[in-house]
């Protein structure tokens, strides 16, 4: 159906509201990226058998047909992936969660959930002798503000009627029939929304020196090139609420008089690139992209470009340059992206989450929007919470959130009971927080005290088993190897940083080398190009500042402490708890170990490639790493 006008769109969503509430029941099994991994589709598709096999139900809606109504729906990532198959039972306001749902648990989910009124015990989630039914109980989920992520797990990610029947496009309407491009750009800018990408630069600032160019041919542009180890953010609400991204770049577009955007999408995301794709071929079916929307004088156009997987691609010149199809380098500034971006022209650059926050601020307005999160960064954030957690998974919460309700009240603490030590925000990018931040805000302007930055959102825990120096190298390689090489600053300083980490972790360091590795970092941090390499140093730099008793250890005693330095690692053997089976040295590669039989063994050090295969086969707990 054609939606032509602002009635048509009215009655279209009256229609598609009337259809979702005449359906008995929804099954709504999560197809974000972490549960189709764990075998989500499969689910579906035997819920569908099920319910199409079944007599007395029906999956297709018919409005006067006496069946029982059952919707088999695919949502967007519900959030708690530590959990995944997830499989949501909605009846009218009630709705039961599950948790690692299999196959062979379909049937009985079926008959006792869609069929009957009863409860599926042993799936439900279940924390200190209580099980928790509805998901907005779980702890996880309670203590959670979902702006951005409040559509994902509700409603069918493909499907257009359930987005309009949910209250979407109404921002746009207002937009379009309610208010001036002027006041659309004023109302951003009021709310103090800043790019969620990782710089925190307002938007409504950028929107208004777009707005304001002599140039008429201009670009609305989202990052969707989410490239941090560890982070999903971006990814689960393209695949999870793809119209409500469209609608905030088509606010956008609105708002700084611009026909054209573009959604750059990292390689590895096929899942949102498949459900933009679908959003965007039943958007221009209905008229809600191209020309005259809704009847007015405003017409829009998406196009999606797929990144190759280059991490610095998510620094704006670089990707509007890859965009044109030239190599993804960044350029010197000025120009900048809203003067000279796409094409040369005046270019709005924002990444998911941003577009994704636009929608609720015209609706509710930009004092509401301040209500949440802090002065300096009012809204909410998504993370990614990943690492040495109970509760891995995707999150959101209100600017100014500590670290502690992140860890402990939502995160259900660290897996097995273990210590904090740190955790690592905001990617490559990023820095160390511990446990003196445990209590501090998380906010754009707090998180710059400690030398780190909120970044795109992600967020890895790790307990006292973690090596700091190893995490500074693994986040050195990763942007070493990441580094277009075009300014000297990144390509030759980055290089010679890994170098000195490695051979400290090899067991060589020498005190000078960490006198040498400051240097360099302070170097690539104040000379680099752009803002990547820039940051690039930041890991290494506050695991410096926080943990320069491990640099010590590694470098003057030759010791890691958490036996993570494969090179440092000492394989021991016991003489008391040895019964002398041989065992070990029987299936020892390179025969380090000797022993007559029915005698303590020993390990000769010189020998041993520290491979763990005596630990493997030792019966007695008799050999140890030291």
């Amino acid at each position: 159906m054609m939606i032509t006008n602002r009635t048509e769109l009215e009655k279209y969503r009256e229609n598609a509201l009337n259809e979702m509430n005449a359906c008995d029941c929804r099954i709504l099994v999560c197809s974000g990226t972490g549960c189709i991994a764990t075998g989500s589709e499969k689910i579906h598709a035997k819920m569908l058998e099920i319910a199409g096999n079944t007599p007395g139900v029906s999956i297709e809606f018919a409005p006067h047909d006496e069946k029982e109504h059952v919707g088999v729906k695919r949502t967007g990532c519900q959030g708690f992936c530590e959990f995944g198959p997830l499989v949501r039972i909605q009846k009218g306001n009630k709705v039961i969660q599950y948790i690692k749902v299999q196959q062979d648990d379909c049937q009985e989910i079926f008959e006792k959930s869609v069929v009957g009124d009863e409860v599926v015990e042993r799936l439900l989630y279940q924390k200190e002798g209580t099980s928790y039914v509805q998901p907005d109980e779980i702890p996880f989920i309670a203590k959670q503000t979902r702006i951005v992520l409040e559509n994902c797990g509700k409603f069918d990610a493909e499907s257009i009627d359930e987005y309009i029947a949910s209250g979407g496009f109404s921002a746009l309407e207002k937009a379009l029939f309610e208010m001036t491009p002027e006041q659309v750009v004023d109302e951003v800018d009021k709310s103090g929304l800043r790019g969620r990408g990782g710089g925190g630069f307002p938007a409504g600032k950028k929107w208004k020196q777009v707005a304001a160019q002599k140039v008429k041919e201009r670009y609305v542009v989202c990052n969707g090139d989410e490239g941090d180890p560890g982070a999903f953010m971006d990814g689960s609400v393209m695949e999870g609420d793809p119209f409500k991204l469209i609608e905030g770049m088509m606010i956008a577009a609105y708002a700084v008089s611009s026909s054209d955007g573009y959604i750059y999408v990292r390689a590895e995301y096929p899942n949102s690139v498949a459900r933009l794709r679908h959003a965007i071929k039943v958007m221009e079916e209905r008229n809600l992209l191209g020309d005259n929307i809704l009847g007015t004088d405003f017409s829009f156009r998406m196009h999606i470009n797929r990144g190759a997987g280059a991490f610095v691609c998510g620094e704006g010149s670089a990707l509007t340059a890859s965009i044109e199809g030239n190599r993804g380098m960044p350029r010197t500034k000025p120009p900048r992206t809203v003067d000279q971006g796409l094409w040369a022209k005046p270019t709005v650059l924002n990444n998911v989450e941003t577009y994704a926050n636009v929608p609720k601020i015209i609706l509710e307005g930009s004092d509401w929007f301040r209500t949440i999160g802090t002065e300096g960064s009012p809204g909410t954030k998504t993370f990614s919470l990943t690492g040495t957690i109970e509760n891995t998974g995707l999150i959101e919460v209100p600017m100014g959130t500590t670290l502690r309700e992140i860890i402990y009240d939502i995160g259900g603490g660290l897996k097995d009971g273990s210590k904090f030590k740190a955790v690592q925000i905001g990617g490559p990018s990023g820095g160390c927080l511990t446990e003196k931040h445990l209590d501090e805000p998380l906010d754009f302007d707090s998180v710059k005290k400690f030398g780190a930055i909120v970044g795109s959102g992600g967020l890895v825990v790790m307990n006292t088993d973690t090596c700091m120096v190893e995490v500074a190298r693994f986040f050195m390689s990763f942007t070493q190897r990441e580094s277009c090489g075009k300014c000297t600053p990144c390509r030759e300083g980055t290089k010679r940083m890994l170098e000195i980490l490695e051979k400290i972790v090899a067991g060589k360091g020498e005190l000078k080398d960490l006198e040498t590795l400051e240097e360099l970092a302070e170097m690539v941090k104040s000379m680099s190009l752009c803002g990547l390499g820039k940051s690039a140093p930041l890991p290494v730099l506050s695991t410096i500042r926080m943990f320069r008793d491990e640099y010590m250890e590694h470098i003057v005693d030759k010791k890691c402490v958490s036996h993570t330095c494969k090179a440092m690692q000492q394989y021991v053997i016991d003489p008391e708890k040895c019964k002398g089976c041989t065992k070990c040295a029987r299936n020892c590669p390179v025969s380090a170990i000797s022993g007559e039989k029915k005698q303590p063994h020993e390990i000769d050090t010189a020998k041993c490639i520290k491979c763990g295969t005596c630990i493997e086969n030792c019966n007695f707990d008799a050999i140890s790493i030291r």
